[in-house]
């Protein structure tokens, strides 16, 4: 006698996971009121966590770039994507994640300090590249740019000093044109 449907154990396998991975959309959009609002409204109405979100002025004066940092799987970016492209103001919608690109993100931290930590805390500094932009009796502030693997781990070096406060940017990123070997 045959096993009912249900019981065979090759038809109860779960289909495999779809990666879900960090995306890094770059999208040129009309420099117009309510533009911001819109996109990330978008986001919002379907439920799309935005991980990072910067915007700022492009060299067109009526062109705006936003970077979007946003995580999920494949599908859910081409959808995310295709929806973007029929907002009215959206010029370009490009997802970097598979291209080779730049990305960077600022960091200002306010760190606690005493005499007998201000030079450690100055060495550290120059060792990822940060200036100091503001100096008091009880506090460093540093300013800090890289990718986000760079500023995590300035910040992580941070922490035993007593960070006061973090000011990040989030990430902006363009496509990298030269594509071939040095």
């Amino acid at each position: 006698m045959s096993q009912p449907p249900s019981a065979n154990p090759r038809r109860q396998a779960a289909a495999p996971a779809v990666p879900r991975r960090q995306h890094t959309i770059s999208i040129l959009v009309e420099n117009k009121f309510g533009a911001f609002n819109r996109i990330s409204g978008l986001f919002a109405a379907k439920g799309y966590n935005i991980d990072s979100l910067s915007v700022g002025p492009t060299e067109d004066e009526s062109v705006s770039r936003m970077t979007v940092v946003t995580e999920g799987d494949d599908p859910i970016i081409e959808q995310i994507t295709k929806q973007l492209h029929k907002l009215i103001d959206t010029i370009k919608v490009v997802d970097l994640t598979y291209d080779s690109f730049v990305d960077r993100e600022l960091v200002l931290i306010k760190v606690a300090t005493t005499a007998d930590t201000r030079s450690e805390i100055m060495q550290i500094a120059e060792i990822f590249r940060a200036k100091v932009v503001d100096i008091s009796v009880k506090t460093l502030t540093l300013e800090a740019t890289g990718s986000r693997l760079k500023v995590e781990a300035f910040i992580k070096m941070l922490k035993p000093f007593v960070i006061k406060e973090i000011a990040r940017t989030g990430r902006v990123a363009m496509k990298r044109e030269f594509q071939g070997d040095v």
